[in-house]
């Protein structure tokens, strides 16, 4: 990168750099910010977005953005990040420095690309981005193609990584093969990649539900990225919808990567996507939200334990609802 094109935030290029252009933001990503951000920017009419992390340092990512010059001079670009600010409130955290960065107009697609590499989660499994081809060093491992122009959800975040490791742990305990056969249902399935890691890992079909409609079609497409269409269900809704999907009988697995107070407002229907004697993974809570969530999930039969934690993340796991009085 010509040094010459980088600006601080908020300024504009110099008018001697004639032609089209892009505007690219840098920014430190808090994990508690991460999901936030990837769902906030497109909202914005910014689909061009990328986490930067190395996969021995995942807690030490960086937000990339690609904006139109033309569509983002400096007022605009100086509201954008007013409309950022609010999303670190719930977890008193504020928005970190902001580098903006002149970009020419190469292909943004292959800069926005070059950011993206092989990520393994766990012993067995490995997220390739779709255009990469595996490295030989992961041959071994189950691959999960995604692609991360979706943005909604691609591995890096704490919460799916502690449920992807879940899933494994599942399917390893004592040689019991506890997802080979089993039925998922995985609710709010952004990109449909815990569902997709419980297909690679054993289990034998996933009915997703999400109640965007961009993320329905990423957990299709994803699907389809990965020739596992034929063993996947998908709707847009939340737990009515999948309750439909199912067909009246709940699953083995429930999967739920939402936040808790989404969960809290939605576990009195979890009977209906989830079999007594069936196991959830609950994902997308603070660590000191998992009391006020257990006792809510308690309340409705369910025996609930935070079973793993990760930074300030944690993954509840629940078993087997009993009679409520």
């Amino acid at each position: 990168m010509d040094p010459a094109a980088a600006s601080p935030a908020g300024g504009d290029p110099s008018p001697s750099r004639a032609g089209p252009a892009w505007w690219r933001l840098e920014m430190a990503l808090p994990a508690e910010l991460e999901e936030s951000l990837l769902w906030k920017l497109p909202l914005l009419g910014i689909p061009r977005v990328a986490v930067r992390h190395r996969p021995e340092a995942p807690e030490a990512r960086q937000l990339l953005a690609w904006l139109p010059e033309i569509d983002w001079p400096q007022e605009q670009r100086s509201e954008l990040l007013r409309a950022l600010e609010p999303l670190g409130e719930p977890f008193g955290l504020a928005l970190g420095p902001v580098r903006w960065e002149r970009q020419p107009d190469e292909d943004w697609s292959l800069s926005w690309k070059r950011h993206w590499q092989a990520d393994p989660v766990g012993e067995q499994l490995l997220i390739l981005p779709a255009w990469l081809e595996c490295p030989p060093e992961y041959a071994d491992r189950q691959l999960i193609r995604i692609d991360p122009g979706s943005a909604f959800g691609t591995g890096s975040h704490p919460t799916t990584r502690l449920c992807l490791e879940a899933l494994e742990a599942m399917a390893a305990a004592a040689g019991a093969q506890r997802l080979r056969g089993r039925r998922v249902a995985d609710l709010g399935s952004g990109s449909g990649i815990l569902g997709l890691g419980a297909l690679r890992l054993g289990a034998s079909t996933v009915a997703a539900v999400d109640s965007d409609g961009l993320a329905v079609r990423a957990t299709a497409d994803n699907a389809a990225l990965n020739q596992l269409s034929p063993a996947v269900t998908v709707a847009q809704g939340s737990v009515e919808a999948l309750a439909e999907l199912l067909q009246g009988r709940p699953a083995d697995l429930l999967l739920c990567n939402i936040l808790a107070p989404v969960i809290t407002a939605l576990c009195p229907a979890f009977h209906t996507v989830l079999a007594p004697a069936g196991v959830g993974l609950l994902s997308g809570l603070l660590v000191d939200q998992a009391p006020a969530l257990v006792a809510a999930l308690e309340a409705w039969g369910w025996r609930a334990e935070l079973a793993a934690q990760q930074e300030r993340w944690g993954l509840l796991l629940i078993r087997g609802r009993s009679e409520v009085a």
